[in-house]
């Protein structure tokens, strides 16, 4: 790509680009305080209407790294345009959803074009600003997604409350049709080297996740020893390991096994998957929880959560500013342990008559803790790998983030169908508390699992020898 020169032609990149993942992010964040009206005028349970949220995480992951080779191989432009099309067509045709099923079906295609356009949005900018500009470049982006993140849950709220919950989605209509305008008008067209497409090891990934998820969903309903649950739980440890043997011997990998050598990227990896199914399983059912239990409307909903959220705002650059003094395995472990004792703390003290003013100081804590742990784990596996590897590394880390988010949602609602339901505010408090024990468990696991993340030291080098 030639780099461009002028400073209005940046600006220009660095907005369109940003503009985009903030219409991707809030799109992921808006739902959230949508799902409890959603479930009343379809009539799903919880169990179905987590397919809402996972069929467009599993999507997405699968189609990350494919997303970025298309990009390369026929124009990161033109690609990137075709991605945003595609998640506009796929947001109104979940505004016009008449059931779950093609709610469902419509969020998988949604997830489609996000995977093309979040890998090609970084692509794109980082091919537009040198080095010496494109940190500052990447931090402005990564603020602007950040504060969809943040404010995401009270729009979503708002939005649902006083217009209907089909207008969180026709709400990407229009900033998507600018994007592309912008997209066309001001971007210039770049390509990257050419990768072989790994169509063998996306399908295994996706019909093992697929299968393993299944597993999880249908436990309660067919029996945990059913031949169902049993079959396609096998049948996911099956294709698991058929992945890993593909893409040990395949030419082009879509994720080279051979990262997994560095102890800090394996750590960092298993940290992050536990965390964010932690983290993604809980932001599913705390919205539901304040509404069908202790009443709030959506807007209300989404605003309560701001003392969770909003803490990524303040922390996760603190963090990110101290990592390289401290090191990355102390903010891992003690962030995650924070999460632990706070959804742990809410746990305990959960109730249909609990008082929400009892619930803002575990939130706090877990917020704060969960955005010292994110962008430690991810600068720990970024530099485990070298220069020329990173976008790999990056791929491989969203691919798993979003995979474990998809897991963290089937788990936690797994344990809440098996300990409570949808139909009392009591029932709903004895699922959500058992749930938010899982949470603290996977949350736990993952702060064990950060104990293995080598010193700074060793780190701070590519696949160090004595880290493989």
């Amino acid at each position: 790509m030639q780099t461009p020169t002028n400073r209005a032609e940046k600006n220009w990149v660095l907005g369109v680009t940003a503009l985009a993942s903030f219409m991707m992010a809030l799109d992921a964040m808006i739902i959230t305080t949508a799902f409890a009206t959603i479930r009343a005028e379809f009539g799903s349970p919880v169990e179905t209407l987590q397919w809402t949220v996972n069929a467009f995480n599993l999507t997405f992951a699968v189609l990350l790294l494919t997303g970025a080779a298309l990009g390369d191989r026929f124009g990161r432009r033109r690609m990137f345009a075709t991605g945003i099309a595609l998640f506009v067509v796929a947001s109104a045709a979940c505004a016009l959803a008449g059931n779950a099923t093609a709610l469902i079906a419509a969020r998988a295609l949604q997830g489609a074009g996000a995977a093309l356009v979040m890998p090609l949005a970084m692509a794109i900018l980082s091919g537009t600003f040198g080095r010496e500009e494109r940190a500052r470049a990447l931090g402005i982006f990564a603020s602007i997604t950040g504060c969809a993140l943040i404010i995401g849950p009270a729009i979503g709220g708002f939005i649902t409350e006083h217009f209907g919950w089909r207008w969180v989605f026709w709400i990407n209509l229009p900033i998507g049709l600018i994007v592309i305008t912008l997209v066309l008008a001001r971007l210039r067209e770049s390509f990257g080297p050419a990768a072989a497409l790994d169509i063998p090891g996306l399908s295994l990934v996706a019909l093992a996740a697929l299968a393993l998820v299944w597993s999880l969903l249908r436990g309660n309903a067919v029996g945990w020893a059913s031949a169902e649950v049993m079959g396609t739980l096998m049948s996911g440890l099956v294709f698991t390991a058929g992945f890993v043997l593909w893409e040990l011997r395949a030419a082009a990998p879509m994720v080279p096994m051979r990262l997994f050598a560095s102890r800090a990227l394996a750590s960092g990896m298993s940290a992050s998957v536990l965390f964010y199914a932690a983290m993604y399983g809980v932001l599913f059912l705390l919205p539901q929880f304040l509404q069908t239990a202790l009443g709030f409307d959506a807007f209300g909903a989404g605003l309560r959560l701001l003392p969770w959220t909003a803490t990524l705002f303040v922390t996760a650059p603190i963090a990110g500013a101290v990592v390289n003094r401290f090191g990355e395995r102390p903010l891992v472990v003690t962030g995650l342990l924070m999460q632990a004792i706070g959804l742990g703390w809410i746990a305990a003290i959960v109730s249909p008559a609990i008082a929400y003013s009892a619930l803002v100081a575990p939130l706090v804590l877990a917020g704060v803790g969960v955005s010292m742990a994110m962008p430690a784990a991810q600068n720990a596996i970024l530099s485990s790998v070298a220069v020329a590897e990173m976008g790999k590394a990056s791929g491989v880390f969203n691919m798993g983030r979003f995979l474990g988010g998809m897991f963290g949602i089937a788990a936690l609602v797994a344990s809440f169908s098996a300990n409570g339901g949808a139909d009392s505010a009591a029932h709903f408090e004895s699922g959500f508390a058992a749930a938010m024990r899982l949470a603290a468990m996977l949350s736990l696991a993952g702060a064990i699992a950060g104990l293995s993340l080598p010193a700074r030291r060793r780190t701070a080098s590519a696949v160090a020898p004595q880290d493989a």
